[in-house]
């Protein structure tokens, strides 16, 4: 049986690679990758109207 951090290290997010706004801006594709789903056109365009409503704050409902 293998260690569970090694069976979970394939879903975990660098976090390098997230931003929160402080930083820079919040592209949709920042705030799906947040969300932990795979990036697809619809889930793009709902994160783009997420940060149209919400601003920058949308990301927070995904980071601490």
């Amino acid at each position: 049986m293998s260690d569970p951090d090694e069976r979970t290290w394939a879903f975990k997010t660098a976090d390098s690679s997230l931003h929160t706004g402080a930083e820079s801006t919040v592209d949709p594709e920042d705030l799906v990758m947040a969300s932990g789903r795979d990036i697809t056109p619809e889930l793009i365009e709902k994160a783009r109207k997420d940060l149209e409503e919400h601003g920058p704050a949308a990301v927070e409902r995904y980071l601490p």
